[in-house]
């Protein structure tokens, strides 16, 4: 169905910028755009979970593409998170990137309405066959409270544009399963990689690259040069990183903006409602676990 690592190794879902009064922030999304592409990053995911996709509009989504293209240019692929809980949305939201010229599309399950395995495959058939853009599905039933079941696998493998998974489930063993169902496998929880590497994935669709960009590709790279050991060590040396971004309440983009604040790269680490940014405290546990990671 598809060549391995369709978009590279390494990408990151990566964070949308918002002004004081909540208004996108064209400006300071390219730049998280620009470091995640200058640190390590063969791809981005826009508008996903980490960026805050179910605050935003159709035509925020746009912009907000349309300013990461710009910025990335030709440097690194760029996937348009399309997934809602609406079929006409999506298949909307991916008209609307396909006319923007992404490199591909990322597509959640659908989530609350909690659809029969058929619906779940309606949905993804009727997203894919919008455009001719290649389509990665993403499985995260903690969020949506529906995994993916293997018989929507096995007809979506069918359709020729559906070429990749994002796997977050936990269930790193799955792996087998779709890549030989002939899925190109993505990790999407930074802590597994090395497992999901392990069972045959091809790379991770990461959140803590905001902050450890070169340090994950580097520790992908390692696995896959055939010397596990490496890979273990830098993943050892990122475990407080992992922590500190993926392993408390408030995490996902508030913690991601939180550390490119703390970079530099944003001067604020504004969210919408319902979220909140981190407090005083949470910043600081933040800043102790990325310092005892090196990444600061």
């Amino acid at each position: 169905m598809t060549t391995a690592a369709p978009f590279g190794r390494l990408l990151t879902a990566m964070a949308t910028a918002f002004h004081e009064d909540g208004s996108v922030d064209l400006d300071g999304t390219a730049k998280i755009a620009h470091h995640l592409v200058e640190n390590g990053n063969d791809g981005v995911v826009v508008s996903g979970t980490t960026g805050e996709s179910p605050t935003t509009s159709v035509a925020e989504d746009g912009q907000i593409l349309q300013a990461v293209v710009d910025a990335v240019g030709d440097r690194a692929f760029v996937l348009a998170g399309v997934g809602t809980n609406a079929t006409a949305h999506s298949v909307e939201l991916a008209e609307q990137a396909a006319k923007i010229g992404v490199d591909g599309l990322l597509l959640v399950t659908p989530y609350y309405n909690k659809p029969s395995p058929a619906g779940v495959l309606h949905h993804f058939r009727s997203v894919a066959q919008a455009t001719d853009l290649p389509v990665m599905l993403y499985d995260v039933p903690a969020r949506t409270g529906l995994p993916i079941a293997r018989e929507t696998y096995e007809r979506a493998s069918e359709l020729a544009t559906v070429t990749s998974v994002k796997e977050a489930t936990g269930n790193a063993a799955q792996t087998v399963m779709l890549t030989t169902l002939g899925y190109s496998v993505y990790c999407g929880d930074d802590a597994a990689t090395l497992g999901y590497l392990a069972y045959g994935a091809d790379g991770l669709v990461s959140v803590v690259a905001h902050a450890a960009g070169r340090e994950l590709k580097a520790m992908i790279e390692a696995f896959c040069a055939g010397n596990p050991a490496e890979a273990l060590a830098i993943h050892t040396r990122l475990a407080p990183a992992f922590d500190a971004v993926m392993g408390v309440a408030n995490y996902g983009a508030t913690t991601a903006k939180a550390a490119l604040e703390l970079l530099g790269v944003l001067d604020n680490r504004n969210v919408r409602g319902p979220l909140v940014p981190l407090d005083e405290d949470e910043v600081t546990a933040l800043r102790a676990g990325l310092a005892a990671s090196g990444l600061i």
